[in-house]
């Protein structure tokens, strides 16, 4: 692990939350040479016999390895994930089809949410000036003073202050809860009417049950499925449904009935008994969505991760985008020189549009995963992109290949995407005008023998009554 920043001024920064942003901030303070205490509410997930909750499986890409890159976590990370070069989408009719994240050698990562939680967990205690502690909830705490209560697991209470206070809590930070009491914050969360549920596809003889390298979806237009590959073999297999959906099947022949009529394909490779007890293991789990500004209180306390800016999964850049904060704090900090009172109103001003961005981003994409794979009009697009990117590198770039593969500002990413969409349909509009027009032209100028046109279509029109006759 690199040396801690001499520059230090050993001032104290308290980050609540000890998951994935929490874990990673504390290694970016401490490498700064902070004094870093993390404050958990749950018990040490590295000594926790079962990890409670469950989660989406993460999807690892170009922002969050550089956040693990620059407190030299990324080589190991990523040799414990598994590449993932493209969706391989399942049709109904159980035809396979794969359609590339970028270019040749671009992939993204499925990597664990508990074991890269351990792995940061462990990096940060590695620095000797940080401390994390567990079994500790957050009671209250004061923005003008960032003085801290905490309760233990013993029940006793804890006072503990801090020259900066980090809140990387999640969706229903406790932090937050003190913003909300304050003049001019503004905060929205927005639950979709889609829930989850996490299936596992067991392996087969050893192996995987399918190929491993792609992120497999089932769109179904209004709901869908998808499944990553871990490194025991399985599946992680996770369903998104509305919730009334789910509501409907209430026995395990009903689950098997739904499945042979949307993800047939999938039942051999779940197992029936498997499938029957994985769906009825757990009900299905909420989705919800937060915005929020600012993300700092005066000169003491910043939110960060979820805690600022909770986003559904369907874009995979809730976590890439929790690591982005630790980079763009860490940029901030270096602009200013570690003056909190300067730092945390320009993280605010730098960090919220793009934050937003990619909220409706996640929430756009669920409609592209879920339906617009099965157009054949998307796909013509995706071509069409490919092909323009290739031709003119620097001037058309897919939307997916900027937020995904370059560490372009979210929202410069949706702005030059709308702006491409423009000049594309635009100029596709016009290529077609334009054959219109020209054929039209030539039929004008050499116009056919219509004796000669009547045979061949009257040929066509039988070969096509034939296709119908059963």
């Amino acid at each position: 692990m690199e040396q801690m920043n001499s520059r230090s001024n050993k001032k104290k920064v308290a980050v609540v939350g000890g998951g994935l942003v929490g874990a990673l901030n504390a290694c970016f303070f401490a490498k700064r040479g902070f004094d870093v205490e993390v404050f958990e509410t749950r018990e040490d997930i590295r000594q926790a016999k079962i990890v409670k909750g469950r989660s989406i499986n993460l999807a690892l890409s170009h922002r969050g390895r550089q956040a693990l890159k620059h407190v030299g976590m990324e080589e190991k990370i990523v040799s414990q994930g598994i590449p993932m070069q493209a969706r391989m989408i399942h049709s109904q009719d159980g035809k396979q089809s794969p359609i590339p994240y970028g270019k040749k050698g671009q992939y993204i990562l499925s990597v664990d949410r508990a074991n890269l939680n351990k792995q940061l967990l462990t990096a940060a205690e590695t620095y000797p000036n940080t401390k994390l502690n567990f079994d500790y909830k957050l009671q209250d705490w004061s923005a003008e003073t960032g003085q801290m209560t905490f309760v233990r697991s013993d029940g006793l209470e804890e006072q503990i202050k801090a020259d900066l206070i980090v809140g990387c809590d999640g969706a229903f930070s406790a932090i937050r809860k003190q913003f909300l009491r304050r003049s001019r914050f503004n905060y929205s969360q927005t639950y979709i009417p889609h829930g989850y549920m996490e299936l596992t596809m067991p392996p087969i003889n050893g192996e995987f049950a399918m190929k491993p390298n792609y992120l497999h979806i089932w769109p179904r237009n209004t709901f869908m499925m998808i499944a990553l590959p871990n490194l025991d073999k399985t599946f992680t297999c996770t369903l998104f449904m509305p919730f009334e959906e789910f509501e409907k099947i209430t026995t395990g022949n009903e689950v098997i009935e739904f499945f042979q009529k949307y993800f047939s394909d999938a039942i051999p490779l779940i197992g029936v008994d498997t499938l029957k007890r994985d769906y009825f293991r757990l009900p299905a789990q909420a989705m919800v969505s937060v915005k929020c500004t600012p993300y700092h209180i005066g000169d003491k306390c910043v939110l960060m991760g979820d805690a600022a800016h909770a986003v559904v999964p369907f874009y995979g850049q809730g976590m890439n985008a929790g690591f982005e904060d630790c980079i763009v704090f860490e940029e901030v900090m270096e602009q200013f020189n570690e003056d909190f009172s300067a730092v945390l109103p320009e993280y605010t001003r730098v960090r919220v549009p793009d934050d937003h961005a990619v909220a409706d981003l996640a929430m756009y994409n669920y409609v592209e995963m879920r339906a617009h794979v099965n157009s054949r009009w998307f796909l013509f697009r995706k071509r069409v992109d490919n092909l323009l990117h290739f031709l003119m590198p620097r001037t058309i770039i897919p939307l997916y290949t900027m937020v995904t593969f370059t560490r372009t500002r979210y929202h410069e990413c949706v702005e030059r995407w709308q702006w491409q969409n423009k000049v594309i349909n635009y100029g596709l509009l016009v290529s077609a005008t334009g054959l219109v027009l020209g054929g039209s032209y030539l039929l004008i100028k050499n116009p056919p023998d219509i004796n000669k046109l009547i045979i061949p279509a009257e040929k066509m029109w039988n070969r096509l009554m034939a296709l119908r006759t059963p």
